[in-house]
């Protein structure tokens, strides 16, 4: 089992994490300073080709898109999901409003994978 810290990079790396998660608010870029273990893993999340741009200068290994299916502000659907993951070299998951109903759309796309509560309720 993996253990990964939220917004903070610098205490995972403390507390010797396997990684750590940079949310699509912070933009910081100061983590790239400190000295990093090799198998250190980056995770971000993005919900538009700008935040994706961000995440790529931020050196993450993956970034989650959101929202692929649940309606909310940050909706994208899945041809937009398939359009703007394109524009990235980076290993991309799929996030938001996940179901079996849905789960066979995501697997058509470049997604390493899924994320989401709804699916495992």
């Amino acid at each position: 089992m993996k253990f990964y810290l939220s917004n903070n990079i610098k205490l995972s790396i403390k507390l010797n994490l396997d990684g750590a998660y940079i949310p699509s608010f912070n933009k910081n870029f100061k983590h790239l300073s400190y000295e990093i273990k090799r198998n250190f893993i980056l995770l971000g999340s993005a919900h538009n080709l700008k935040e994706i741009k961000i995440k790529e200068k931020q050196m993450v290994n993956e970034i989650f898109i959101s929202s692929v299916f649940k309606n909310n502000k940050n909706y994208l659907g899945i041809n937009k999901f398939k359009l703007i993951s394109n524009f990235s070299k980076k290993k991309i998951v799929a996030l938001g409003g996940i179901s079996k109903q849905n789960i066979k759309l995501v697997l058509l796309t470049n997604s390493i994978g899924y994320a989401g509560i709804s699916y495992f309720m």
